[in-house]
């Protein structure tokens, strides 16, 4: 097989601009063109200004189906506005970023439908779809911190989460809570209790743990907030996401070190650590590292991320070597910021 050919629409956002990062050094894969209407004709590295010396890619306004996957890095109910508005051609994979296929009800796309693009929950799956829904950034995080406990059938009716994200979490356009002078030494709460990463989260429990998503009427984030408790929080930081977890578990300590590790063991991006972690461990990676505690009866389940990266492009990239059967880690050998 010859290099996969990728095309990239909404190229010139921040996850646009993660999967230009990675891309342009993965050995396999050959960019046909990155769309940005509002900048085409202008380098790359005009808007990515780090990727100065490292390609001479152009912004194109063109789309064409010539490519064997199509990344739509573009912002929530555009993806699915671009799929009705143009023709792609039947044998070109797809691999969504935003929310708009993710859900199960929300998944049908022309002759087929997409797959929810959580490799540690879904990768056979993943390796034999065509459209991949890429999961969100906080998703990915909190589900990778209680998957196993799923698994295990031990997920308690409520579970409590609070998680702090980077400003880059909100995207490029700038916004009242993004501007430096106000997100710079200050902490703040956003849509606690409401957040739309609990209805995928919710969805990907159940799939583990029969029955665990309440039955009835309700919507399904209705549904979602009778388990899941989550205050989400900006940081005043950059890129990342950082959870504290905390359910009621019967399991002893090492009894749930051995659940995680027993479910992680063949997944290359996904690490439990005995010692403590910090979110600089997992900046500029496709990793996810989780840290267990028990206090009394109570499971604390800490997970740091990167939400451009394992949240959001790095993710992006991972399903895609599974989609055309790579290994998982082709291309994302990536580095730590360190300090």
């Amino acid at each position: 097989m010859g290099k996969i050919k990728v095309g990239i629409v909404g190229s010139a956002g921040y996850t646009g601009g993660e999967l230009l990062r990675v891309l342009i050094y993965h050995p396999e894969v050959e960019i046909v063109f990155a769309n940005s209407a509002s900048n085409a004709g202008k380098k790359v590295y005009a808007v990515h200004n780090d990727l100065l010396g490292d390609t001479e890619l152009t912004f194109s306004s063109d789309f064409h189906s010539n490519i064997d996957v199509l990344f739509l890095c573009l912002g929530h109910g555009d993806a699915r506005k671009f799929l009705d508005g143009n023709s792609v051609d039947a044998s070109v994979k797809i691999i969504d970023l935003s929310q708009d296929y993710r859900l199960r009800d929300n998944q049908v796309f022309a002759a087929g439908s997409f797959v929810y693009g959580l490799p540690e929950l879904n990768r056979e799956a993943i390796k034999a779809a065509q459209y991949v829904a890429n999961p969100g950034c906080f998703a990915t995080n909190i589900q990778l911190a209680l998957l196993p406990l799923a698994k295990a059938g031990v997920l308690p009716n409520q579970i409590h989460v609070n998680a702090t994200t980077g400003s880059t979490g909100a995207g490029q356009k700038p916004g009242a809570t993004t501007h430096f002078s106000w997100r710079n030494n200050n902490l703040s709460a956003y849509k606690s209790f409401e957040h739309q990463h609990l209805q995928e989260i919710s969805e990907s429990l159940d799939q583990l743990q029969a029955g665990y998503l309440p039955s009835g009427e309700d919507t399904l984030l209705a549904r979602a907030q009778q388990r899941i408790n989550f205050v989400p929080q900006r940081g005043d930081f950059a890129r990342g996401i950082f959870s504290a977890i905390y359910v009621d578990a019967a399991v002893s300590e090492e009894e749930a070190y051995q659940i995680y590790q027993d479910y992680y063991a063949s997944h290359p991006f996904t690490f439990v650590s005995e010692q403590n972690i910090d979110l600089k461990q997992v900046v500029n990676t496709n990793k996810s590292i989780m840290h267990l505690e028990k206090h009394g009866n109570k499971l604390l389940i800490l997970n740091a991320t990167d939400n451009l990266l394992k949240g959001a492009s790095g993710q992006a990239v991972q399903n895609m070597n599974l989609l055309f059967g790579l290994d998982e880690r082709v291309g994302l050998n990536l580095k730590p910021a360190g300090f």
